[in-house]
Parts: structure tokens; C-alpha cells; sequence
């Protein structure tokens, strides 16, 4: 793993082996990988809510392959969804991406206990699953036994005898909108307003652009694979385009083995 960006004095500097900088060709640990992606602290008025997303995309702007985001992947892609999961409080899915990619609860990590308990936060992140129509199966791992209780974010006109199943095998429904879709910026409000600051979307890309629609993505982890797919698979954000694009900046850029592990903040000014 090599540090591109931020451009440091260790980052230009010729390594042995021909790398660059003092990161070249060392496997980073799973502390430096936290600091390097922790969230903000809080400011004045305390805690505010923090969105990031985590996303791969190959080359010529692929999503997914096979329907599944895994085969894009790569080792060291794996350990930063990881750690982006340990750092956050809750992670917030789609319920399309729940059914595809076999969902299930976020696991406590022995290598970010004591960074987790300093936080304040739960052993495990809470997954958040978003659903209009609260088709999912209610009997899997995810909702019957997870560590943190799953939540389950849906609009005010939810099918009542869905979000009674949905609350009978344990998971905690929270409405996010007035009809039967839920609004981003009333989600992200209400999972603030029940503690969780460190918020972390995984997909799918409807969501994401529903999200981005919305005006409330505060930063975008990006993986870059140096791969072709070719196809008609999704881009890693869809829906509707926006009036104007939304500017976002470079903050860091890492790479290993040709792959780009970036992450955009929002221009604040662009909004």
C-alpha cells in the first residue's frame, strides 16, 4: 500500500524496489487504515451526522459484476469496507442490495473493541435497511439475530401487517417519510436523532443516487479496480440526474496492486 494523496515528503521519496515512498510494498495495519479514514470530529455544537459511502467501480464505470459488487473487488478493498464498517455506528443499505448480496449482521471486531468502546459506540454498527415495501425475509440472520438490532427505515404509508412481521422478528422500523418511500434527509435526521452521527451507505446505486439527489452524501469512498467489464451493469450511483452536478474534492488517494482507494469530500461551497 502506497499513500498517493495527500503529497508528502515520504510520499514523493524513492523507495527501494522501486516504489515510492516509505508505504510502498508494506501492508498497512488496520489502526492506520482507521486514522486514515476516520470520521470528523464533532464541532462546536457537538455531533453532527457525518454520511460517507463506500463504493467499487472498474475502469469503465461497472458497479457490479454478475450482479454482485465481489468480483470487482480485491483483498485490501475488503479490509477498508471493513474498517469503514468499524468506524461507523450504523450502515445504511438498500433493500435490493440486502436480497442480492445475502446481507447479514455486522460482526464485533476484537481489532476495534477498545477504539469502539472509546467512541461511545456499540460493539457493532446497526445495519439500516431502507424499504418502501418491506419485501425482505424477516427470517434471516440479519433481522433474527443480530448483535445491534436491525433498523429498518420506511415512509409513514408501510403496509402495517409488513412492519408488524418486520418488528416481530426483531428489527426496529423507523419511519422516514410521509408516503410510502423514504425521504434521505429525514433518515439521516432520524438515525442522528437516535444517536448515530457516524453514518456509512453501502448501496446499492439506487440508493446512493437517491442520496446524492437529495443533497445529504457528505463524502464518497471510492475503490477504483483496474478492471473491464464491459455489459450494461449499473454505475455506482442511478436514478434521476441532478439540476447541477455536486462538486466533491480530493481529501486522500492510496493504491495497491493497481487499485485506487480514494475519498471525495463534499465542496461545501458548490451546494
Amino acid at each position: 500500500m502506497r499513500r498517493l494523496f495527500p503529497v508528502t515528503d515520504e510520499t514523493a521519496a524513492p523507495a527501494p524496489g522501486g516504489g515510492s515512498g516509505e508505504d510502498a510494498g508494506r501492508e498497512w495495519s488496520l489502526a492506520e487504515l482507521a486514522a486514515a479514514y476516520a470520521y470528523p470530529g464533532p464541532g462546536p455544537g457537538g455531533p453532527a451526522p457525518w454520511l460517507r459511502a463506500n463504493m467499487v467501480s472498474t475502469l469503465d464505470g461497472a458497479a457490479q459484476h454478475d450482479g454482485r459488487s465481489q468480483p470487482i473487488s480485491s483483498a485490501t478493498d475488503m479490509r477498508i469496507f471493513g474498517t469503514l464498517r468499524a468506524l461507523a455506528d450504523v450502515v445504511i443499505v438498500g433493500a435490493e442490495t440486502v436480497r442480492k448480496e445475502g446481507y447479514r449482521p455486522a460482526r464485533a471486531r476484537e481489532d476495534f473493541a477498545a477504539m469502539r468502546e472509546a467512541a461511545g459506540q456499540r460493539p457493532a454498527p446497526a445495519i439500516a435497511v431502507v424499504t418502501a415495501s418491506l419485501d425482505l425475509d424477516f427470517s434471516l440472520p440479519l433481522f433474527t439475530s443480530p448483535l445491534v438490532p436491525t433498523l429498518v427505515l420506511t415512509g409513514a404509508a408501510a403496509a402495517p401487517d409488513r412492519i408488524a412481521t418486520a418488528e416481530k422478528a426483531g428489527a426496529r422500523v423507523v419511519t422516514a417519510g410521509d408516503g410510502i418511500g423514504v425521504d434521505p434527509a429525514r433518515a439521516v435526521r432520524a438515525l442522528a436523532d437516535a444517536g448515530h452521527t457516524r453514518l456509512l451507505t453501502e448501496g446499492g446505486p439506487r440508493l446512493l443516487g437517491q442520496m446524492v439527489a437529495a443533497g445529504v452524501l457528505d463524502e464518497l469512498c471510492l475503490t477504483v479496480s483496474p478492471m473491464l467489464t464491459a455489459g450494461e451493469a449499473q454505475r455506482i450511483a442511478g436514478g434521476p440526474a441532478v439540476t447541477v452536478p455536486h462538486r466533491f474534492g480530493l481529501v486522500s488517494m492510496l493504491e495497491e496492486d493497481g487499485f485506487l482507494f480514494t475519498r471525495y469530500g463534499r465542496v461545501r461551497e458548490a451546494y
